[in-house]
């Protein structure tokens, strides 16, 4: 019995692990996301995604975007449900720390700007 019960924390751990990576090591993010500014208070992305074009399941702290473009973008959360947003170029969104991933499901190049806040708010 311990033993399944050390080998389900095991396996549970190994998930939210995976499901937490960082967008600069998962599949996609390293050709999309390129860092513009990385201090001790936020980490700034610049992010293009190409038509068609997928980032892998990654995770983000709370963070703060600003859509340069307006896009059409498929976005499948950690728990495995999708749904397809349209973005308004010029909108800005507050989120909460979050884990998906994304793929540009429209025509043109999805452009955004990506503030990563590190720690808690002041």
């Amino acid at each position: 019995m311990r033993r399944i019960l050390l080998l389900t924390c095991v396996l549970c751990l190994a998930v939210s692990t995976a499901l937490a990576q960082d967008v600069m090591t998962v599949a996609g993010g390293p050709e999309t996301h390129k860092v513009v500014l990385d201090n001790d208070q936020v980490r700034v992305l610049d992010v293009r995604i190409q038509p068609g074009q997928k980032v892998a399941m990654h995770s983000h702290p709370a963070n703060v975007v600003y859509y340069v473009s307006d896009a059409k973008v498929k976005v499948t959360s950690a728990d495995g449900k999708t749904a397809v947003r349209e973005v308004k170029a010029g909108t800005t969104v507050w989120n909460q720390p979050l884990t998906h991933a994304v793929e540009n499901a429209g025509t043109a190049e999805f452009h955004l700007v990506q503030v990563e806040m590190k720690g808690p708010a002041k």
